[in-house]
């Protein structure tokens, strides 16, 4: 005889399996998807700071009358000739000082300072040499160079009715510019984009610079070096980060030289440096950083996943089966 009953032993037919692996994908997945979550915020955060781009080399910056060249820091090699022109010319001994003046010029780059005296003399010998054209030539280069400038009064009038003919010419051309910008929420502790862009350009002397920095109450300065790039375009310079565990600011100054090494162009000064603030945030508790939460949610996922499982995995009270009973 045989029957069908429901009990707790004898020869039954069926599996768990199946329920066990459902509730072992239901613990793993969740796990598996916090993690690749977890992943790819990582993936993200690291993504963010290389869209700064590469961060630049900095080098020990040269003192004012200095130019680096091949490597190091360099007296600026004209500048011999430069002071023996001046001295030749205070003293009216103009041929002598024409000469040591186009010395200074050939013999290499010259410091801003030195670069707007030696067009300023040279535009006064050749004023007293009653070369007006050399002279307007030479004055303006000098007001290219620095448009505010203004000859002593005590010179020669043949010397400064020529130069007030270059400055009023002047006054109508453009002037040579450069733009320096940054982030306005720029943080301590993170890489600092600067964009150079080259505004005007009329006498197409802009070739490169030297972008001077230093943290605030730091005596020395360091410096980037930057190519520059037509009017119109930028280029981006990557500062490294700021450390410390307060707000502070970065001071900036620029230098730019010309095709041959000259200083033709200044932005602020070490005197009168630009200021870059940094805010500094205090980092998080480590409860409430992103990937504390993420692992968390992911444990909270695993273990409700767990629960599932062992409720699945428990055997039933009854299982169904044939009994045969003789």
């Amino acid at each position: 005889m045989q029957r069908n009953l429901h009990g707790k032993s004898g020869r039954f037919g069926g599996s768990i399996a199946p329920a066990a692996r459902a509730a072992l994908t239901s613990l793993v997945a969740p796990v598996l998807g916090a993690l690749g979550a977890l992943g790819a915020l990582g993936a993200l955060g690291c993504g963010g700071a290389a869209a700064h781009g590469k961060v630049a080399a900095v080098r020990p910056a040269c003192a004012l009358e200095q130019q680096f060249l091949d490597g190091r820091c360099q007296d600026v090699a004209g500048r011999p000739h430069l002071d023996a022109g001046r001295a030749a010319l205070s003293k009216f001994e103009v041929e002598v000082a024409s000469t040591e003046l186009s010395a200074a010029t050939a013999a290499g780059p010259l410091d801003y300072a030195s670069h707007v005296t030696l067009w300023e003399q040279r535009g006064i010998a050749a004023a007293y040499l009653d070369d007006e054209p050399a002279a307007l030539q030479a004055f303006a280069k000098l007001l290219m160079l620095d448009p505010g400038h203004l000859l002593s009064y005590t010179l020669s009038p043949r010397a400064t009715f020529v130069f007030e003919k270059a400055r009023q010419a002047a006054q109508r051309q453009p002037l040579p510019e450069v733009q320096v910008t940054w982030r306005r929420d720029a943080r301590v502790g993170e890489p600092l984009p600067i964009d150079l862009e080259v505004v005007e350009d009329p006498g197409q002397a802009l070739r490169r610079a030297s972008l001077q920095l230093r943290q605030r109450g730091e005596e020395g300065w360091r410096a980037v070096d930057v190519s520059l790039r037509a009017p119109g375009g930028f280029e981006r310079v990557v500062l490294p980060p700021v450390g410390g565990a307060r707000s502070t600011a970065l001071e900036l100054y620029l230098r730019v030289f010309d095709q041959d090494n000259n200083e033709v162009l200044r932005w602020a000064s070490p005197q009168t440096p630009r200021e870059l603030p940094l805010r500094y945030e205090p980092p998080p508790p480590w409860h409430r950083k992103w990937w504390v939460r993420a692992l968390a949610g992911g444990a909270l996922i695993a273990g409700t996943g767990a629960i599932v499982y062992a409720v699945t995995r428990e055997p039933p009270s009854t299982v169904g089966g044939d009994v045969e009973v003789k």
